[in-house]
């Protein structure tokens, strides 16, 4: 399940993030690509400096308090964000991410893939986000403050910007639910439940979903 959520960040935290990358430190993509490396043309702020901990704070707080991010990730670890820039001539290649992450702190598995886009989508040409499914590619550019969240099994790339800077947020995430098609059942569940609720309050309806859905996570949940 490819996901679009809006409006994860508040216009005052997308202002005060790209008013601080303006003076950071970038160093070149390449350095944390791995074996994808020869196909990554972009920037990546210095992630151990106090500025990069300090964005990172606030995306991932985004996160965490995004209900439709949770219904659709249900995250059990989030990986510390890397912040990317693409300059005119910079893409990033057809890849697949990396199923194991580790860090000094931590070894995770990645799930899911999150791109929050940071820069308004009419500030850049080019820039997309594509996204190989069994139904064809599919092409991303939001709104800034936005973000798509997908399997982290699928082959994706970014294509060339040709005009202006696109700079975007990438992270990672290892569910609760390890299995996409149990997420996207739990998803739906969810989705209903709580329209069932805003429309007739608490009936008998709701609650036989609710069961459903809670004995549901306690059987796939992997913690």
């Amino acid at each position: 399940m490819i996901c679009c959520i809006g409006n994860v960040l508040t216009p005052e935290e997308l202002n005060w993030i790209t008013s601080q990358l303006e003076n950071g430190e970038f160093i070149d993509g390449k350095l944390t690509a791995g074996v994808a490396a020869p196909l990554k043309h972009n920037l990546q702020l210095k992630a151990d400096t106090n500025l990069a901990r300090e964005l990172n704070k606030v995306v991932i707080q985004a996160l965490w308090r995004a209900q439709p991010f949770e219904m659709a990730a249900r995250p059990k670890f989030i990986r510390p964000a890397m912040f990317s820039r693409y300059e005119p001539a910079m893409k990033y290649g057809t890849h697949v991410d990396q199923a194991i992450m580790r860090d000094h702190n931590y070894v995770m598995r990645s799930d899911l893939s999150v791109t929050l886009f940071l820069s308004p989508a009419s500030s850049y040409t080019g820039g997309e986000l594509v996204i190989e499914s069994p139904h064809g590619e599919q092409a991303f550019k939001l709104d800034a403050g936005a973000l798509v969240v997908y399997p982290s099994t699928s082959l994706h790339r970014v294509e060339t910007v040709t005009q202006g800077i696109r700079l975007a947020a990438v992270t990672w995430v290892q569910s609760l639910i390890r299995d996409a098609h149990q997420r996207e059942i739990l998803f739906e569940i969810d989705t209903a439940r709580q329209s069932i609720f805003a429309k007739e309050g608490k009936t008998p309806e709701f609650d036989s979903l609710c069961k459903a859905f809670t004995n549901l996570i306690r059987l796939w949940a992997e913690v």
